[in-house]
């Protein structure tokens, strides 16, 4: 059988989050820089595979995958242990809930082709550029820290979906040195989520490309 290969690059949370779900479902697969800074999604390879120029796109059982969130759901539903979404209906809406709050609200006001329109387009100065980042931050982790529990993960007592969209959310909240004093829950699952193999293997020091 063909081994999966994942288009991405070190840095993209989307392609965090993939990472992250391919390790938690034991799946080998042979990762593709894409990269972004260089501009490499809009060339005509990776626009073949992703008509958005995006990463991440997954070539897995011969399909070619696109869309985070849209991958994950292929993971969970072709390769079913563990989870990654409950079965039940109520906890299921919960899950997905969780995790919009970071890939719908938070990720695409703060996603690099956003960040580079205000700056070279608008003319805004770098620092209005992180203050623009940090407040949307602050927005989704204000309600997201609401939603989470004293003890476990987001998920519960196995990290899911929003456990997922947490960790690449909480990396670049640091980046842009973001106060995250306001969020113990978050930063206590955070903490404990990268004790977790998948996701330790899964961070963008482990996926940047070595010179």
């Amino acid at each position: 059988m063909t081994k999966p290969i994942l288009y991405d690059y070190w840095r993209s949370s989307a392609s965090y989050r993939v990472r992250i779900a391919l390790g938690l479902k034991g799946v080998d697969y042979e990762s593709r820089e894409v990269n972004l800074v260089e501009g490499a999604q809009s060339g005509d390879d990776n626009r073949a595979r992703n008509a958005q120029g995006f990463v991440p796109t997954l070539a897995i059982d011969g399909h070619e995958l696109t869309q985070s969130l849209a991958i994950i759901d292929y993971l969970d539903a072709t390769r079913p242990e563990p989870p990654l979404v409950p079965s039940d209906p109520v906890a299921r809406s919960r899950a997905l809930a969780r995790a919009l709050v970071v890939a719908a609200d938070i990720h695409p006001l703060d996603n690099l082709r956003v960040l580079k329109y205000l700056k070279n387009e608008l003319g805004h100065e770098q620092d209005a550029v992180d203050r623009w980042y940090r407040h949307w931050i602050h927005e989704g982790f204000a309600a997201l820290e609401a939603l989470a529990p004293d003890s476990g993960y987001l998920g519960g007592d196995a990290p899911d979906l929003s456990d997922i969209c947490l960790v690449p959310q909480m990396y670049n909240a640091r980046r842009f040195e973001t106060d995250l004093s306001a969020y113990p829950r978050l930063v206590r699952i955070d903490g404990a989520l990268n004790e977790l193999p998948a996701f330790a293997a899964a961070t963008p020091e482990a996926a940047k490309p070595k010179d």
